[in-house]
């Protein structure tokens, strides 16, 4: 069986970062997804869609996005019930980020602007810590893709995915 979803939206709320009493840090946060068809009277509507990202990715998501923020979902649809103030059974369908990949920069934020080379936190994945000591960040610099600070990088086509 398969259920996995992936969606490209813009935050319609900053996100909301709380805490499990265990210290797991959540965020739960809105993305308005546009139609890929227009209305009758010739408008793209938008599907305002439930996520919720757990620990570090939560973190990061809460830390360096807002309000308006370009970003992408990689996860699965999940439902669950509670019972609500009133009494009354609540149902809840959301989808629960396994990735969360920021599409945008910063500067580039409210204007509409798409940086390709999005910045992807995976809860599955180790996070880089930046305050790691001095002889590892220089064993790490000989790998690092990005060491030449934007300038172009000499890759072989072998090396390419595609």
């Amino acid at each position: 069986m398969l259920n996995r979803v992936v969606l490209v939206g813009r935050l319609t709320k900053d996100p909301d970062l709380r805490y499990t009493p265990n210290g797991v840090a959540v965020a739960n946060f809105t993305i308005a997804v546009n139609r890929p068809f227009s209305n009758q009277q010739g408008n793209r509507e938008a599907d305002f869609i439930n996520c919720v990202v757990w620990r570090r990715p939560a973190e990061n998501l809460a830390n360096f996005m807002k309000k308006g923020s370009l970003i992408g979902v990689d996860g699965r649809v999940q439902t669950r019930t509670f019972e609500g103030q009133d009494g009354k059974t609540v149902f809840v369908t959301e989808i629960v980020a396994d990735s969360v990949q920021f599409l945008e920069s910063k500067g580039a934020q409210g204007r509409g602007q798409d940086n390709s080379g999005g910045f992807q936190q995976d809860r599955n994945q180790n996070q880089y810590q930046p305050n790691q000591n001095q002889n590892q960040n220089q064993n790490q610099n000989q790998d690092d893709p990005f060491r030449n600070n934007g300038e172009p990088i000499d890759i072989s086509d072998d090396d390419l995915p595609f």
